[in-house]
């Protein structure tokens, strides 16, 4: 009987090396010391950077509020803080009506109506003082538009009756006792005249009634700014005496 010998064929090992080689992707990132110095430096300096760009932004924010304030204020201080109180009172000294001044413009209607008030009281009165009465009729004149109609009407007034002629004679006085508005321009105002001789002796009573209109054109110069501050005109003039 025969033995058989069965050879097998020799087993190779893997080499050391290649059993330490990965089998997977590899894991390990390749070292760029350009990236690295890069990281190195935003971590650094990139967050001084950051506090530099927010603190400049605050110190402007910080100016602009400042110079905003000081605007304010300098604004504040140069308005006037003061507020009138006024208080009305009757003839036996008893309080009637008190509060703060209200503000009012040039078109407010009471300064309108104030201005014809005062202006027709100038207008009518007839006085021995020869000073007094040359003002008056300098106010009249200031309060009438040049070239309207109430210029022509008022001159032919003064020419027929000249208030210093008349004051030779006798004295007239005014009590004004309603300026009423017609429309917005257009004022109905009625009055008592007193005349009187030189001895103070009554010698008639008159009533009477006029329309007036008016028109608002605030002066542009110092001068019109003194002799008739509110801009108020008096464009056209008519009256009668009521019996």
């Amino acid at each position: 009987m025969t033995n058989a010998v069965r050879l097998e064929e020799p087993v190779s090992l893997p080499h050391a090396e290649e059993t330490a080689k990965p089998r997977g992707p590899s894991t390990v990132a390749t070292y760029n010391p350009y990236l690295a110095a890069r990281r190195e430096w935003d971590e650094r300096y990139g967050d001084l950077v950051t506090r530099a760009r927010n603190w400049r932004l605050m110190a402007l924010i910080s100016a602009l509020s400042t110079i905003v304030a000081v605007g304010g204020v300098i604004r504040l201080s140069t308005r006037t803080h003061i507020v009138p109180f006024v208080v009305a009172m009757d003839s036996l000294g008893r309080t009637v009506a008190a509060g703060p001044a209200e503000e009012a413009t040039a078109a407010d209607d009471r300064l309108k109506r104030a201005t014809i008030f005062t202006w027709v009281e100038d207008l009518r009165t007839v006085t021995t003082d020869g000073i007094a009465q040359r003002k008056a009729i300098d106010r009249v004149y200031a309060h009438i538009a040049s070239g309207a109609q109430s210029q022509a009407f008022i001159s032919e007034f003064y020419r027929a009756a000249p208030p210093q002629k008349r004051a030779s004679t006798e004295t007239v006085s005014v009590e004004v006792r309603s300026v009423l508005p017609t429309s917005e321009r257009t004022f109905e105002v009625e009055w008592n005249e007193t005349t009187r001789d030189l001895y103070g002796a009554v010698k008639a009573q008159d009533h009477w009634k006029a329309a007036f209109t008016i028109a608002v054109n605030p002066p542009q110069d110092e001068r019109m700014a003194r002799i008739n501050p509110l801009g108020i005109y008096v464009t056209n003039a008519s009256w009668g005496k009521i019996l």
